[in-house]
């Protein structure tokens, strides 16, 4: 599974729908079995979101952690 992230869009920021966007990728990757590689290209949180973009980084810590912890997969970013 491949997650790209454009800095010619917004800057690369990270709002909600990315995030959640990135939660199912990891979470789909994880269901299958699939070596995952994220390229980030991220000016950090959208701040005009306030702390729904915030806690996207939270939410997709914890699927990376869930991914690469229970099932020892290929992780890359």
């Amino acid at each position: 599974a491949i997650g790209v992230m454009d800095f010619q869009f917004m800057g690369g920021s990270m709002g909600s729908v990315v995030g959640e966007k990135i939660t199912r990728l990891i979470e789909y990757a994880t269901n299958k079995f699939l070596p995952l590689i994220i390229v980030c290209a991220s000016g950090g949180a959208r701040m005009q979101e306030g702390s729904l973009s915030l806690m996207q980084m939270a939410k997709i810590s914890s699927a990376l952690y869930d991914y690469q912890s229970n099932k020892k997969l290929f992780y890359v970013s």
